[in-house]
């Protein structure tokens, strides 16, 4: 089974989640005024047969492909531009290895031929103020030889919810308000948002860490599952988060509540803090006095046989249980909000920013775990 030129550009631009995507050449990118930064333009690549038989047939494509990014006045003033090219080149490498991974498994696969990337980076391109990298390489495909190192949120089993604030998302690109954000999972458990007034906003590569985020207001942002949450009796959960104001309960990441069942994951005091309890009210809260929530970090929760798992940044963990909580008690009964706790009669809301949201419905092992913390430290560089 062979592929064609076809069946390689669009693997290439489902790849590429940022922003806009084109196949063809720099005049015609240049000539679009409405491009949705960073893009990534894929120029027709030039290719050979150097090696044929009867079992095989080795085509090697090379290929030139450019990933740019708004670079004007005002991001000059606060991002130094060899930044902003690691930023877009972590995006470029990022792609090309996501790309190359769709051919992993399978009668038809590919891999690099030579090893040979190349990066160049090019500022102030034509006339738009852009910075821009050029990657050239040369793929090798028909033969099962690649092995990407990445693990992905989908290669593991029992993943429910996947939030990327880099994709999936329905905003108003003026205002910048979300009104759904899209789940990756496969599962359909999106979330929504449909008055303005409550509506988080989009903010792409101009804040910490230069990548995508969603900003949460204090006063009134959240948004509410489209489905009722997909937990049962135990998971695990991810956040790439940060909180600006956490006096007292402004950090609120997840929250389910159903009567006096409750499960609400986030800060207190710029301190991660985790709380459970079942239909009779039996459960514990958790809170890692040396972590830093106003630092962007990663945030493991992991629930399991009545105890209760957080994880800040890979160094400060711990766990609380509580013997007299009802093992059965599960948290798909009703939705679940993003940014948003009702405590009492008193309501709080996440004032900070989420990057990535994940929940697996099942406590996963120490070793997948650090699969996931792996593959989200590549992408946001939190340690």
């Amino acid at each position: 089974m062979a592929i064609r030129l076809t069946d390689v550009v669009t693997v290439m631009k489902n790849k590429w989640t940022y922003g806009d995507k084109f196949f063809g050449y720099t005049e015609e990118f240049n000539d679009n005024h409405n491009t949705q930064y960073p893009s990534i333009l894929i120029t027709p690549p030039s290719s050979v047969f150097p090696e044929v038989s009867l079992n095989n047939g080795w085509e090697l494509y090379t290929f030139e492909i450019y990933f740019s990014d708004l670079y004007n006045r005002t991001a000059q003033a606060n991002v130094n531009l060899d930044q902003r090219w690691d930023n877009l080149q972590d995006l470029a490498n990022e792609w090309l290895d996501m790309f190359l991974k769709n051919y992993q498994d399978g009668v038809v696969t590919g891999f690099l031929e030579g090893e040979d990337v190349s990066v160049e980076r090019v500022k102030e391109v034509a006339n738009d103020q852009l910075i821009q990298i050029r990657m050239n390489f040369t793929w090798k495909v028909f033969s099962k030889c690649f092995r990407p190192e990445s693990i992905y949120p989908t290669d593991l089993s029992n993943l429910v919810t996947w939030l990327r604030a880099d994709s999936g998302l329905t905003f108003d690109i003026p205002t910048k308000r979300v009104s759904a954000w899209a789940d990756y999972s496969g599962s359909n458990n999106g979330i929504t948002q449909s008055d303005k007034t409550k509506q988080a906003l989009r903010y792409t590569y101009d804040g910490a860490n230069d990548k995508t985020r969603i900003e949460f207001n204090g006063t009134s942002d959240h948004f509410i599952s489209t489905n009722n949450s997909p937990i049962g009796t135990a998971f695990t959960m991810f956040f790439v988060a940060q909180v600006k104001t956490d006096a007292t309960e402004n950090g609120t990441y997840f929250s389910f509540k159903n009567g006096s069942k409750e499960l609400t994951i986030g800060s207190t005091n710029n301190k991660l803090r985790g709380l459970f309890s079942d239909a009779a009210g039996n459960g514990d809260t958790l809170s890692l006095n040396a972590s830093n929530t106003s630092n962007y970090h990663i945030a493991v929760a992991k629930f399991h046989n009545k105890r209760l798992y957080l994880e800040f940044n890979n160094t400060i963990s711990d766990s609380v249980q509580d013997s007299g909580y009802n093992n059965s008690t599960v948290y798909n009964d009703s939705t679940y909000s993003l940014g948003y706790q009702l405590l009492g009669n008193a309501t709080y809301f996440l004032d900070g920013n989420i990057q990535e949201f994940i929940i697996y419905n099942q406590s996963l092992d120490d070793y997948k775990i650090g699969q996931i913390k792996s593959y989200l430290n590549k992408k946001y560089n939190i340690y």
